[in-house]
């Protein structure tokens, strides 16, 4: 079982395959819940104690907003933890979203340099493409080793516009 980033980190979509697949996924939602469910939290619906946008200096400068520090100090031991992820870019509001451009950013700039096998995807326009999609995750996710060893291979797969994966490596599938 390999411990899988996603992003937008709160996709249950994806969430859900990798879950399918035995992996387990580190979700933005996980994170969340820890700190609810924390009874040193004040006004859960806030999620942030006083400390967490001091944590997320580890991950963003002074001068970023506190928001993005914020939103860093949950997001970033999730990547930190990640031995493998999925990033779908130019995905809808509909199928994750953080809010935070700067976030997002920053987010998927540490998810690359972590060195981790990603798999990188365009969101899905139609049905054939939505396909596809799901069919390159199954193939990803199938690729990880079924333990943690996978902090050895570090390759980076990217989707590109033709239906096979590009990558450094040459990737194969299992039919």
């Amino acid at each position: 079982m390999v411990k899988v980033a996603i992003f937008p980190p709160n996709s249950l979509i994806l969430a859900d395959l990798i879950e399918r697949k035995g992996h387990e996924v580190l979700a933005l939602q996980k994170a969340v819940r820890k700190k609810v469910k924390d009874p040193d939290i004040d006004s859960p619906p806030m999620n942030l104690t006083e400390e967490d946008p001091i944590k997320g200096l580890k991950y963003a400068a002074i001068e970023v907003p506190s928001g993005v520090r914020g939103r860093m100090s949950l997001i970033g031991p999730l990547i930190e933890e990640a031995e493998a992820a999925i990033i779908v870019e130019d995905a809808p509001f509909g199928f994750g979203c953080i809010g935070c451009a700067r976030t997002n950013e920053l987010s998927i700039f540490n998810l690359r340099k972590r060195g981790v096998p990603t798999l990188e995807l365009k969101y899905p326009k139609n049905k054939d493409e939505t396909t596809d999609m799901v069919n390159k995750i199954n193939t990803f996710l199938d690729s990880l080793p079924k333990s943690s060893e996978s902090s050895e291979n570090s390759e980076i797969l990217e989707s590109s516009d033709s239906p096979d994966i590009s990558s450094d490596k040459e990737f194969k599938e299992d039919d």
